[in-house]
């Protein structure tokens, strides 16, 4: 569902919140876009991504996230 840019830039900011701040940091879908919503249909992309299809919740850590996206074809 994701295209192969988002989920690079996804992974790529997964290990920026790693790399400063340990491998516990947790995350929302939120954390892939600018505080301002100039981008209204990938965000309902990640969103949907993040609620509907894998029903998780609204902080999650980095690493499920990276690796989620990284077992995706």
């Amino acid at each position: 569902m994701l295209n192969h840019l988002l989920k690079e830039k996804i992974i790529n900011i997964c290990d920026k919140k790693i790399k400063n701040k340990g491998e516990n940091v947790g995350l929302s879908f939120y954390a892939f876009f600018a505080n301002k919503n100039d981008d209204p249909e990938t965000l309902m992309q990640v969103a949907t991504w993040w609620i509907q299809i894998h029903q998780l919740d609204h902080f999650e850590k980095a690493t499920k996230i990276k690796q989620l996206i990284s077992q995706e074809k």
